[in-house]
């Protein structure tokens, strides 16, 4: 027998006891149900690898490495580096499988809407908002200085694009970084093959001024004997715990990879091009960083470098002085790809949730010449252009890695979702409810007549019974938030499998949650800490054993789009995705956690006065995923 419930009756029936409009999760196509907002099949490895590898490699590099072997690493910092690229990788597995079965405008956001529901994904889609929205100024706002030293010094830009202090304020205006942002967001209109091609030649140049460095610096390394391996403390002066904290420093520099997986509505082949991309890029990037880690602190002593300006400075102190000038220009050019990628993926967010009617359908209109959502491009280019020219978002910067991490803990979390509850009901509109009461009754009828005597069928008792059964089962659903449950009584076994499975999820959630917070905070009693620390690390290993015992439910082959790429080693390997971000999130400074709170506090605002009344769920009928194509087929018959 087949069970439909409405959603905006739930959500009237549910104001005073519950949210239950924040679990509303959408299906991984709206195909079906029409819209005409379509992206240009554009893109395939190549433009992909080029988006992930300019995106994530920023002048970070020309940074970090002086920060991280000086503070933490010391000459280990290679090691390091393969740390924070391992750790970046368990998340990229999961954004690699997520992508391709669900290959829409979105990313995080999009994936979380499918598997946790309406309102986590609409906390993921504001903070990566926010995200891209600081990302892309802080970015921008680093170029003038760096272009300027290209010139010859720090005030050698032409004094209409020069810094400028506004008279009786503390506010600074930086006019050639704002013109950059608009160049980029004119280039982003243009299409998104284009734009891809001049990122493309960008990040060329970049990756050749890194292969400048790496067999440059190792010639002289090798000239000069590798002195700065020869220090008195060894090859970890700061010990394991020193590599660990340099890890967590430099894996901020492999953010950026996700902006390829928000591109996923434009490639040609999603299935198999997202997660060739994704890999290609993040294993690019970290063979980079690694080769040029090893020869920056092979040059001079890691106690040497200076933090601001180590690889140029590294190069100086060798008496190779002309090449300050090719790696500041790598500098410039490094910043400008990482301007372009981190100003691509936010209008496809602000279009995909103004799909969903969670923001004004302004957002969501697609210029039919382009094939780019032109009008969410111009606004936050816009944005972006004047959050440039006014602030120095520098102690902002910050707020950036919270979108990130989050992203990446929640579509860790989907992976688990996906693989041992996946949603088996799918939302119709309203308008298919003939439809659906026409093939409700033809099921209601078969089972009746199967379970009914040859000689004596009788279909009142019976159903009435098949009907209280399954109310309960659909109100008990809807009490556990991570539960999808079946409706007839043939399936209870695997209702008790699926709930079981649910609440291990939870428990696995809980327990990382719990052993961060409790490891982290050191100022919290010794007692406290080493009794939190212990019990949430049983109930996350209960939890995740759990998981290994109880199995993946069938469901998942033939969830999204099949033949993609799948995630190895759940449930362990998302879970370890989970565990490291959360330790991230939970370290970000006190300062950072109350900008991002008070930025999340609008955005419930927003979403509890607009686009909770308004999204494009509100109203619809969710059907088994088992009957849909007899339902479209009915309402076809109907029509």
């Amino acid at each position: 027998m087949m069970e439909f419930r409405e959603g905006a009756a739930e959500e009237r029936a549910d104001s005073g006891v519950g949210f239950r409009f924040l679990t509303r999760r959408k299906q991984v196509d709206s195909n079906r149900t029409g819209g005409g907002h379509q992206l240009a099949k554009a893109l395939s490895v190549p433009q992909l690898v080029v988006i992930g590898v300019g995106t994530t490699i920023g002048a970070g590099v020309y940074v970090l490495v002086g920060t991280a072997a000086r503070e933490h690493s010391g000459p280990a910092l290679t090691i390091s580096f393969l740390i924070a690229g391992i750790a970046a990788a368990l998340s990229a597995f999961c954004y690699a499988e997520l992508s391709s079965r669900c290959p829409s405008a979105g990313s995080a956001y999009h994936y979380s809407y499918i598997c946790v529901g309406e309102g986590v994904a609409w906390i993921v889609g504001w903070a990566l908002i926010l995200e891209y929205s600081i990302g892309g100024a802080a970015v921008a706002r680093g170029i003038s200085p760096n272009l300027a030293l290209v010139f010859g010094g720090k005030d050698s830009l032409p004094s209409f694009l020069a810094r400028v202090q506004i008279p009786g304020t503390d506010i600074v205006v930086d006019p050639c970084a704002a013109s950059l942002v608009l160049i980029v967001t004119i280039l982003l209109c243009l299409g998104i093959k284009e734009s891809t091609f001049v990122q493309g030649i960008v990040t060329t140049l970049n990756v050749c001024v890194l292969l400048f460095v790496i067999i440059a610096g190792g010639y002289i390394c090798f000239q000069t004997g590798w002195v700065g391996y020869s220090v008195t403390g060894g090859y970890f002066p700061y010990g394991v715990n020193g590599v660990l904290a340099g890890s967590a420093t430099v894996f901020f520099a492999f953010i950026g990879f996700d902006s390829v997986a928000s591109t996923a509505e434009e490639v040609k082949n999603p299935q198999r091009d997202l997660p060739l991309g994704i890999a290609t890029a993040l294993t690019i990037c970290c063979s980079l960083y690694m080769m040029v880690s090893m020869v920056v602190v092979g040059l001079v002593p890691y106690f040497a470098l200076d933090p601001d300006t180590p690889i140029s400075s590294a190069f100086a102190k060798n008496d190779v002085h002309w090449a300050v000038y090719i790696i500041t220009s790598g500098a410039c050019l490094a910043l400008c790809s990482a301007l372009m990628g981190s100003m691509l993926p936010q209008p496809r967010i602000l279009m995909a949730m103004s799909r969903d009617g969670l923001l004004p359908s302004f957002f969501s209109d697609v210029n039919e010449h382009t094939k780019v959502p032109v009008k969410s491009t111009i606004v936050t280019g816009v944005f972006a252009s004047s959050l440039t020219f006014f602030m120095d978002v520098s102690q902002l910067a910050g707020m950036v890695s919270v979108g990130t991490l989050l992203a990446f803990t929640i579509v860790a979390v989907s992976i688990l979702i996906l693989r041992y509850v996946p949603p088996s009901e799918v939302p119709l509109p309203s308008s298919l409810r003939e439809s659906i009461d026409s093939v409700s009754f033809c099921h209601n009828s078969q089972n009746n007549e199967e379970n009914a005597a040859p000689s004596e069928i009788t279909c009142s008792k019976h159903d009435q019974e098949d009907d209280d059964i399954s109310e309960a089962i659909s109100k008990e659903s809807f009490d556990y938030p991570l539960i999808v449950k079946e409706t007839s009584k043939e399936n209870l076994n695997e209702e008790a499998r699926r709930q079981k499975a649910a609440w291990s999820i939870a428990f696995v959630c809980a327990g990382v949650l719990i052993l961060t917070i409790s490891a982290s905070y050191s100022f919290l009693p010794d007692f406290l800490r080493y009794t939190a620390c212990s019990a949430s690390g049983l109930l996350l290993l209960a939890g995740l054993f759990a998981l290994y015992w109880i199995g993946q439910d069938n469901a998942r082959h033939s969830f999204g789009h099949a033949g993609g790429f799948i995630c190895p080693f759940v449930p362990f390997l998302p879970v370890c995705c989970i565990l490291v971000n959360t330790y991230l999130l939970v370290n970000l400074s006190a300062g950072t956690w109350l900008r991002v709170s008070v930025w999340l506090l609008l955005g419930i605002v927003v979403y509890l006065f607009y686009g909770r009344t308004r999204s494009s769920l509100t109203g619809v009928v969710y059907v088994p995923g088992a009957h849909v194509d007899e339902i479209f087929k009915a309402s076809e018959f109907v029509a």
